[in-house]
């Protein structure tokens, strides 16, 4: 194992017994058959567990509903590629050539998926108990954070509950344009809503990804009804 990732291994808070599950979990499909996309699967399945459970006794009063969007704000890929980033995972990806070049070290979907494997990975090597550890302490400050006042629905959410109660059709979203290099991308998403009579009831957003450009594009729709405040 290379200083970087020995590097690594300090910054996770985890040593490895078999380094091979560190390599696997670092290695994107990119490099060939000897991925990490089965160990992103078992991850995504633990790190949904150990949060539900953390917020299950942290909020004893909370709903369903509340805990499930809790839990959905904590494990997006933008938190993940977060954790990511703030261990330096991206310095020791295995990437194949064609990502490398292209900046995959630094795409959010690659890192994020990365904290997943890496989830499964110390879980297949040291056990449940040191797995929900470790992942209880990297996301300690988040858990102290987040509260139910804060977590309010996303803006697609919001939108489509609104159209729901006046009994209109879904908004529709279309991607427009796409402009940058693969690792810097600009996505700008039409959201078409027949309540909205000018524009042909049209709303456009832009973001680094389609699903923050459709945020934005309906959290616009949802101004342009006077539903909330700009």
């Amino acid at each position: 194992m290379d200083t970087a990732k020995k590097q690594l291994t300090q910054r996770l808070g985890y040593r490895f017994s078999n380094t091979s599950l560190l390599e696997l979990g670092l290695s994107h499909r990119s490099v060939g058959s000897d991925n990490n996309e089965r160990l992103e699967f078992l991850g995504d399945a633990l790190l949904n567990y150990i949060i539900a459970e953390a917020l299950y006794h942290q909020f004893p009063k909370a709903k369903e509903g509340e805990l499930s969007r809790m839990r959905s704000q904590l494990v997006k890929g933008a938190t993940l590629a977060d954790i990511a980033r703030e261990f330096a995972i991206g310095d020791c990806l295995n990437l194949g050539a064609g990502e490398l070049k292209s900046g995959g070290h630094r795409r959010e979907s690659i890192l994020a998926d990365t904290v997943e494997a890496l989830i499964a990975a110390i879980y297949l090597d040291g056990g449940m108990d040191i797995c929900k550890e470790r992942v209880r302490d990297w996301y300690s400050t988040r858990l102290a954070q987040i509260s139910l006042k804060n977590n309010q629905k996303d803006a697609k959410t919001r939108l489509q509950e609104y159209l729901q109660s006046k009994r209109a059709p879904l908004p529709v979203y279309e991607i427009i344009d796409i402009t940058g290099e693969a690792h810097d991308q600009t996505f700008k998403v039409s959201c078409s809503v027949t309540l909205l009579a000018d524009a042909d009831g049209s709303i456009e957003g832009m973001g680094s990804s389609r699903r923050e450009a459709e945020q934005k594009a309906a959290q616009q729709a949802l101004v342009r009804l006077q539903v909330e405040q700009p």
